[in-house]
């Protein structure tokens, strides 16, 4: 089942599609496409680069990342208990680089946005259970 999100980030245009599988496990995050119009494109390498580890971080961010309070403070001190997504649960990329735009947009963190609400939106299309609520972790199991 594939989900879909775009949005317009610091000048630059970016849509994700995710698909995801129902595995014993859980739900695996199996491939992700990545367009983005990004006007010049001036070194693509660290542009697709660039594009991968933010969607990675914000399909962490969606899956399972939470801050919590506890007697006014934060209870997440590092990653030990603020888990990023594995290798193992990376999926494989597709990137897209667009120039159509006519100047430069940003880039950095473009990629995180779009992330949440596709993955989202696959799981919709899998379960037919529409979330909105983050992390993704409290209503389904990820593999």
């Amino acid at each position: 089942a594939r989900g879909m999100a775009f949005t317009l980030s610091f000048g630059s245009w970016v849509g994700e599609i995710v698909q995801v599988a129902d595995t014993p496990a859980g739900i695996r995050i199996e491939k992700v496409w990545i367009a983005a119009d990004v006007g010049t494109a001036l070194d693509p390498g660290i542009i697709e680069a660039q594009l991968i580890s933010a969607a990675i971080y914000g399909l962490s961010a969606a899956m399972g990342q939470e801050i919590t309070f506890a007697d006014g403070m934060v209870e997440q001190s590092n990653f030990h208990d603020f888990d990023a997504m594995r290798i193992f649960q990376c999926p494989v990329f597709e990137v897209a680089i667009l120039e159509n735009f006519h100047r430069m947009g940003g880039l950095g963190e473009v990629g995180t946005p779009p992330a949440a609400p596709a993955l989202a939106n696959a799981i919709f299309a899998l379960t037919g259970k529409r979330i909105r609520t983050l992390p993704l972790s409290k209503a389904v199991a990820f593999a």
